[in-house]
């Protein structure tokens, strides 16, 4: 296994700058994923991992080597892409064999191999299907069977679910994992699904307009992100807006428009000042609906609800504007009317932010 260095990368396309500046450092055998929205850049940053795409400045290297110029096959890295990109006319065996036959392997082994890759990604005896015999499931472990038998030190994954159903999505989360994590591969997964990110990741490089808006662990990042866009990108949030009214330290009271709400800073390189406007972030479950007393009150009425089994979910219009309100396993369901509701959030988590 290898790390993976960029360093400062920059990548332009005519006057379009698609990646400004991104450097990031991934350990050796670490599952690390680019998320982001539609064109934030985080497939061309994979693209120039993989060496499918040449930076316009800066560098990457694997473990000690400088791999910015050299060719894809040369790196010691293989790719698995959206569509597969297999083979219909040859079967499963021939399609995973392809990189060993490019490397002049001999048979004996190319065929010991490929029985290898198969149970790996738990296929054996699927050597002689065709490819338009499988499910789409089958078919993405073929894709990564073929990765994986030419033995890269890394494993690059761009949006390799995106066209399974959501339930096979979910069950090759785990396999996907476990694969990397068995074979000492160092990984590097795109995806816009935050979900899919939050579940499967060690760390998680959040991308916006070509740049790393943050970079931490799955939790790090959903309990403490250090911008509104961050706190909205990952998971559902609720963004208050007010003044500062104190700041304590890294605590700060905060005047809004249906009273005072107390909350914590996250990002280390911001301090508010007095009066200036901020954002703060709740995410949904952490509003309790009750009408006892409690930290940071917001009174407002319930406008709608949808009953998700394991969950509800309220609309609460409020002074503050509109919040979004869930409670899990809920025993009582509160129906929509004039009754007022009050709600309340613990002071850590509250999550203020740069406006």
């Amino acid at each position: 296994m290898e790390s993976i260095r960029a360093e400062s990368i920059v990548k332009t396309f005519g006057s379009i700058r698609a990646l400004d500046g991104i450097s990031l450092h991934i350990e050796p055998g670490e599952l690390f994923f680019l998320l982001g929205a539609s064109g934030c850049g985080k497939t061309t940053l994979l693209r120039c991992i993989a060496g499918l795409e040449t930076p316009t400045s800066g560098t990457i290297h694997f473990g000690g080597r400088d791999v910015t110029n050299l060719p894809p096959h040369k790196r010691e890295a293989a790719m698995v892409f959206q569509s597969y990109a297999l083979w219909p006319h040859l079967n499963v065996a021939q399609n995973i064999a392809f990189g060993l036959e490019e490397r002049r392997v001999p048979k004996p082994e190319i065929h010991r191999r490929v029985q290898e890759a198969l149970a790996m990604v738990q296929l054996p005896g699927y050597g002689k299907r065709l490819i338009d015999q499988l499910s789409g499931g089958q078919q993405q472990r073929v894709a990564l069977a073929r990765a994986l038998v030419v033995k890269p030190a890394c494993l690059l994954l761009d949006e390799p679910l995106s066209n399974l159903d959501a339930q096979l999505r979910v069950e090759m989360r785990g396999e996907i994992r476990r694969i990397v994590k068995d074979n000492g591969l160092t990984g590097v997964y795109v995806t816009h699904d935050q979900e899919e990110a939050l579940a499967m990741a060690d760390r998680i490089a959040v991308l916006s307009q070509g740049r790393v808006g943050q970079i931490g662990t799955p939790e790090d990042i959903y309990r403490n992100p250090r911008s509104a866009y961050v706190a909205g990108f990952i998971g559902e949030t609720n963004l208050l807006t007010g003044d500062v009214l104190e700041i304590c330290e890294r605590i700060v009271r905060v005047g809004t428009a249906a009273g005072r709400i107390t909350g914590r800073i996250t990002d280390p390189a911001w301090t508010p000042g007095p009066g200036e406007t901020v954002r703060l972030s709740i995410r949904p479950e952490a509003w309790c609906l009750h009408k006892d007393t409690g930290d940071n009150p917001l009174a407002g009425k319930i406008v709608d609800r949808a009953y998700l089994g394991q969950r509800i979910q309220y609309w609460i219009e409020t002074a503050a504007g509109r919040q979004q309100v869930v409670e899990m396993n809920p025993h009582v369901i509160h129906e929509p009317g004039g009754e007022c509701v009050m709600l309340h959030a613990r002071q850590e988590d509250v999550v203020v932010l740069k406006l």
